[in-house]
């Protein structure tokens, strides 16, 4: 049994605070996976919530590629020193960001928030050659390339399945996608699972190695089972609570979303976030659905969609890594003193 020192007791800290993002992140994100869904009727608020939350929670622990790249892509946990406080501050920063957006119904994205929290942490404590440029680089690519990949994906999809269904009654159509949305909503949530919640397990062992909690003959990061399991079920948990405002917003106020629509833009956003899943890249699902969003009301009517909101979105995504990075270097900066 461990003695309760002061890195034990920092590294309980750290986990319940790691947790708590994930509850929140379900909480957060619980939008991306039912928002569309509800909207057209296709299932009512309980039972798409209950549907997201047990296939997060089933998606989580079924993967563990993307929770090995935030461990270890970022930064080295086997070099850096004071590596728990430097994770507390990443955290800090990603917590107090999802609540701020939150509040204000603005679908930011949980992965841009930690991954630029866990960076700015990491050069408020050792400086910016202390982080892996190269994994780094790789991970913001792929929150850039998703989203312009799903809006591309979101607007062919659109486009094929009018064509297909062009000739066949209005009412008919509506009933049959309505069906088909529930499906391809079910593989949306499974798939944020399988890539958001991997995000607190990588953080949660980024902890564990550089706190000298875990170590590795190889250098090879594994992700212990109790890690997987306590991730998979916060984020689980928090998805069953919901985040109605940004339920509003995704399932709206961007566009008016129909079965068909409704259906195209669950299926791309699936397919996109299921790809960069498998090759153990991060994504924000956030960004990726609502961009699936926009490139099926762009491909239908470009007027259709309020661009205005879209533009508030866009925004808030470009600022979130800024913005959480120097929060979490100032987090560093006090808990340093203090810790």
């Amino acid at each position: 049994m461990l003695s309760l020192s002061p890195d034990v007791i920092i590294l309980i800290l750290v986990v319940i605070m790691a947790l708590s993002f994930d509850f929140i992140n379900g909480f957060h994100d619980t939008a991306n996976a039912i928002a569309t869904s509800v909207s057209t009727r296709a299932l009512s608020p309980r039972t798409a919530i209950l549907i997201a939350s047990v296939l997060n929670l089933i998606g989580a622990l079924t993967y563990t590629g993307v929770a090995k790249t935030i461990g270890g892509s970022i930064a080295d946990p086997f070099k850096l020193e004071n590596g728990l406080v430097i994770v507390l501050a990443a955290l800090t920063s990603a917590i107090l960001w999802n609540l701020i957006t939150w509040w204000f119904g603005i679908p930011s994205s949980s992965s841009h928030a930690l991954i630029g929290g866990v960076a700015g942490a990491v050069v408020g404590a050792a400086g910016f050659g202390a982080i892996n440029m190269a994994g780094f680089i790789s991970i913001v690519q792929a929150l850039i390339v998703s989203p312009i990949v799903a809006f591309v994906v979101g607007f062919v999809i659109i486009k094929l399945v009018s064509a297909l269904v062009a000739n066949m009654p209005y009412h008919r159509t509506n009933r049959g996608f309505r069906s088909l949305q529930v499906l391809a909503a079910s593989w949306q949530s499974f798939s944020h699972g399988a890539n958001d919640a991997q995000k607190t397990m990588g953080i949660i062992t980024f902890a564990l190695i550089s706190g000298g909690f875990m170590t590795s003959e190889t250098g090879e990061i594994t992700i212990p089972l109790w890690v997987k399991i306590s991730a998979a079920i916060a984020m689980a948990l928090g998805t069953s609570f919901g985040g109605w405002r940004i339920i509003k917003t995704m399932g709206g106020k961007i566009m008016k979303i129909k079965p068909i629509s409704g259906f195209s833009a669950d299926l791309s956003s699936a397919l996109i976030i299921t790809i960069f899943t498998t090759l153990k890249l991060p994504v924000s699902t956030t960004h990726v659905i609502t961009s699936s969003i926009l490139g099926v009301g762009a491909s239908q009517k470009f007027s259709a969609v309020k661009w205005g909101l879209a533009g508030r979105i866009l925004v808030t995504w470009v600022i979130t890594l800024p913005a959480t990075g120097l929060l979490a270097a100032a987090c560093y900066v006090v808990f340093d003193v203090f810790l």
